[in-house]
């Protein structure tokens, strides 16, 4: 059966947990992981990129084999929101499912976006599979699994991916929090945080904390500079570098 999962495919998926967990990275995934992920899923070239899609602001973008070209940058960004799968989980605000070129395009209108023949299609990338896992507000966090001309993705992959999916939520959460320490915070200025990460206003906080907006302030003020921040996405950014809800 196509979607059938065997023993093997869970110990990869098990040799993947262990090497996100054994290794600590300055930034990003371990370049293990990006092998295991390979291994798991058949795949020419497998990505893990962070990026802003409103601001068009690339983070991080991190490939096996390695990919240090980036003259495709401007184009890619030009293509993203006509590109269907690409502004998929910014369209519909899903996250959650594994996704697949084939799920919005035939072959032939894939071949026929902007996406395909300026940034994919000269690379010789014919199908492509996509993970999100959590990410700061106006964030993505994407891994990605490109083959070349040949059998598309099918349910077993899909299957896997979606087991896949909430560990690499877990791992990369802990993987953040290894690589910063905890900011040091009253309960209060936590709390304050947290409302903010909720997208609240100044005039909201204040009045479910039952303070004045000015006391809002002063505490915002403080959260800033004891984080090394100057503004309230990049503190949130920060405290909480997976959402806290």
């Amino acid at each position: 059966m196509a979607e059938s999962v065997r023993d093997r495919d869970l110990r990869g998926l098990l040799d993947l947990v262990e090497a996100a967990r054994s290794t600590d990275v300055a930034e990003g995934l371990p370049v293990a992981v990006l092998e295991r992920a390979q291994e798991l899923v058949a795949c020419d070239i497998v990505s893990f990129v962070e990026f802003d899609s409103a601001h068009e602001i690339d983070y991080l973008d991190q490939s096996l084999p390695s990919n240090e070209d980036d003259t495709g940058e401007s184009a890619f960004w030009r293509h993203y929101w006509d590109c269907l799968p690409c502004s998929y989980p910014d369209r519909s605000g899903d996250d959650r499912s594994v996704t697949m070129v084939s799920d919005f395009y035939t072959q032939q209108e894939w071949h026929n976006t902007g996406m395909y023949a300026e940034c994919v299609g000269p690379y010789g990338v014919e199908r492509e599979a996509m993970v999100c896992i959590s990410a700061p507000r106006g964030r993505s966090r994407r891994m990605l699994f490109f083959r070349g001309p040949g059998a598309d993705f099918d349910g077993r992959d899909r299957l896997l991916l979606s087991l896949l999916r909430p560990h690499l939520d877990e791992l990369y959460q802990e993987l953040e929090r290894r690589r910063r320490p905890v900011p040091n915070l009253t309960a209060r200025q936590w709390e304050l945080l947290q409302l903010v990460a909720r997208g609240r206003t100044n005039a909201e906080i204040a009045r479910e904390l039952v303070v004045s907006k000015d006391t809002v302030r002063t505490h915002l003020e403080n959260i800033f500079t004891r984080l090394g921040v100057t503004n309230r996405v990049a503190a949130v950014a920060y405290a909480f570098p997976t959402p806290p809800y």
